[in-house]
């Protein structure tokens, strides 16, 4: 493996292309305000709803699958730094969601990739 693989990264680039691919307009990646942590991925859905989307890859099953990684403390996390970038941008009567890209990528096999919409509901 690379000296300077990043999974973070890699399933990034993986979740920005799926999203890409289903007609989603990327406007932002790793949306950061103060220290409160970042949003993946900001996009303009085909429905016209601005997504927050947060992107999770796991490449073995130690910690479990990657759907576990999203907490509550996560999705508050990822509220707060919504509810900011909406703030600063001054938007305001724009439908919102949350989606997550989930990705499962063990060694020699196909990555499982899955993509909740609307995930914090």
């Amino acid at each position: 493996m690379e000296e300077n693989y990043n999974p973070g990264k890699e399933g990034e680039e993986i979740a920005r292309k799926l999203l890409e691919d289903r007609g989603y307009e990327i406007i932002e990646t790793n949306y950061r305000f103060g220290k409160g942590g970042e949003i993946d991925i900001i996009a303009k859905a085909p429905d016209g709803y601005l997504v927050f989307t947060e992107v999770k890859l796991r490449t073995s099953l130690k910690y479990g699958l990657p759907e576990y990684a999203i907490t509550k403390g996560k999705q508050n996390q990822i509220k707060k730094l919504a509810a900011a970038y909406l703030y600063i941008r001054n938007i305001n009567d724009q439908p919102c969601r949350f989606d997550v890209v989930c990705i499962l990528k063990l060694p020699f096999r196909e990555a499982e990739i899955t993509h909740y919409i609307d995930a914090f509901r």
